[in-house]
């Protein structure tokens, strides 16, 4: 939890919001892809772990999972990806992003200890709601994060449910849909960030379909960060074994332009 409370306090202090990456462990050159974002500019990092029912995703990740199982990624190699990383980028906060499934095995506190040996700062688990929180309470006794969704369905009589025992950071899911089709209309995003921050001390990262500089911009200069998934996969699903220096590219662009947000120019 350190270094995500670091990362999003000096984004802060450099008045920018902060960015965070997704991509799917095992879809592509993983290792180097990781190293591409660090490269690029990414403050932390969301790994992806691959799963046959992503619920909560799009055509884009849900074909990167299908790629990544195809090619026989399972948890002890997500960990493994993680603990390497962690090795080359001791500094980068890594979050694992996924389903019940694939973060309760064999147990909560065998996997919560797996992942702090590998490094890792929190985890994003989608269908396991507040009411169920119980059945991951060893994360917090490693130092794992829970990071929560919150949704444009959250109203005030939800919102203390949600917040109650979140840690790292609050991840507001701008539409009441899957991943990377749509983009929220920026007036509600507004309203929804000011909403939160004003329930919580976490930080408040917005996600689900930003692709453009404009986009991450425009959400920058009222989120504490900006994450950003759907566009990288597809850049990764394009290019193949190039996908790293395309994905570096990419995230150079998105990573100047929240540099220059708040200061009303675009790089």
């Amino acid at each position: 939890m350190t270094r995500l409370t670091s990362a999003f306090a000096a984004a802060a202090s450099q008045h920018r919001a902060a960015l965070v990456t997704f991509v799917t462990a095992g879809d592509g050159d993983t290792a180097a892809i990781l190293d591409a974002l660090v490269a690029g500019g990414a403050d932390v990092i969301e790994l992806g772990m691959p799963f046959t029912d992503p619920m909560a995703d799009g055509p884009a990740i849900q074909a990167a999972n299908l790629r990544s199982l195809a090619a026989g990624t399972r948890t002890a190699d997500v960990l493994a990806i993680a603990a390497a990383f962690r090795e080359r980028h001791p500094d980068t906060p890594l979050v694992l992003m996924g389903y019940a499934n694939t973060m309760t095995r064999p147990t909560p506190e065998a996997f919560a200890q797996n992942a702090a040996d590998a490094g890792v700062d929190g985890t994003i688990i989608v269908d396991i709601p507040p009411e169920e929180a119980d059945e991951i309470a060893p994360f917090a006794a490693h130092g794992i994060a829970t990071i929560r969704l919150a949704t444009p369905t959250t109203d005030a009589a939800r919102l203390p449910a949600v917040l109650s025992g979140a840690s790292g950071f609050l991840y507001y899911v701008s539409v009441a849909g899957i991943t990377g089709l749509q983009q929220a209309a920026q007036d509600s995003i507004e309203a929804a960030v000011a909403r939160l921050k004003a329930a919580t001390d976490l930080p408040v990262a917005v996600g689900f379909g930003v692709r453009t500089p404009e986009q991450a911009a425009a959400i920058g200069r009222v989120a504490d960060g900006v994450v950003v998934g759907s566009a990288i996969i597809d850049l990764i699903a394009q290019h193949g074994a190039d996908a790293p220096a395309a994905v570096r590219t990419y995230i150079e662009s998105l990573s100047a332009t929240l540099k220059a947000a708040r200061k009303g120019v675009y790089v």
